[in-house]
């Protein structure tokens, strides 16, 4: 069966988050193509992942035979996060953009994910998953603005996904979600809604794609 590794990373509730809205008409649109299919979710704003620590760091370079309690217990966890990314049959992030970068929820999953020698390094395991990220952000940090060199969401998540798992990334990007709440931003407020629409529109047309690719 078809499934979705699902993350959403928001500390805002589902009416309140741009990135939660998308990633939602994603989902269902895959699910409505694969209504068998399994969809591994998790929130990581209401269930964080642990941060990398000494032992589970340490224990990624270790021989499992020789991992101590404590490293063997924060590995585990560890593997558990990584299986889920490997056994995905394609993955859906939202990575809002938090002063200027992802969530550090977001960053500690991806530091459990990240393992040289599996998940990175040469074949890496999740090589070739398709991943679609619904990258919000409260203004405008897009090619010619005047924000764009504080763009360190799509740069980094690139460098991440892409290069450094293989993973192939596509991008859903809301803009000026910020605009219907601070006055300063009224003016925009129509190009907000421009772009929730079109954001929206390319989540449903981009869950289909994908969703066609796998087999049921």
């Amino acid at each position: 069966m078809a499934t979705l590794l699902h993350i959403d990373s928001s500390i805002s509730s589902s009416e309140a988050s741009a990135s939660r809205a998308v990633t939602e008409a994603f989902r269902k649109a895959w699910q409505a193509q694969h209504p068998e299919g399994t969809v591994v979710y998790r929130d990581l704003a209401a269930d964080p992942v642990p941060h990398i620590t000494a032992d589970s760091h340490s224990a990624g370079f270790a021989d499992p035979a020789a991992h101590t309690p404590a490293q063997a217990e924060a590995f585990a966890r560890r593997v558990k996060l990584i299986e889920e990314l490997e056994q995905a049959d394609a993955v859906l992030i939202g990575a809002p953009m938090y002063n200027y970068s992802i969530p550090s929820t977001l960053k500690a999953w991806l530091d459990n994910v990240i393992l040289m020698g599996r998940t990175g390094g040469e074949n890496p395991s999740a090589a070739g998953i398709p991943v679609t990220v619904v990258a919000s952000r409260g203004g405008s940090y897009a090619p010619g603005t005047p924000r764009e060199p504080f763009e360190y969401v799509q740069n980094y998540l690139k460098s991440v996904l892409a290069d450094a798992l293989g993973m192939e990334l596509d991008f859903i990007v809301p803009e000026m979600t910020m605009a219907p709440y601070v006055p300063a931003l009224a003016e925009f407020v129509p190009v907000f809604e421009a772009s929730r629409e079109r954001a929206l529109q390319e989540a449903d047309a981009k869950a289909k794609a994908v969703a066609g690719r796998v087999a049921a």
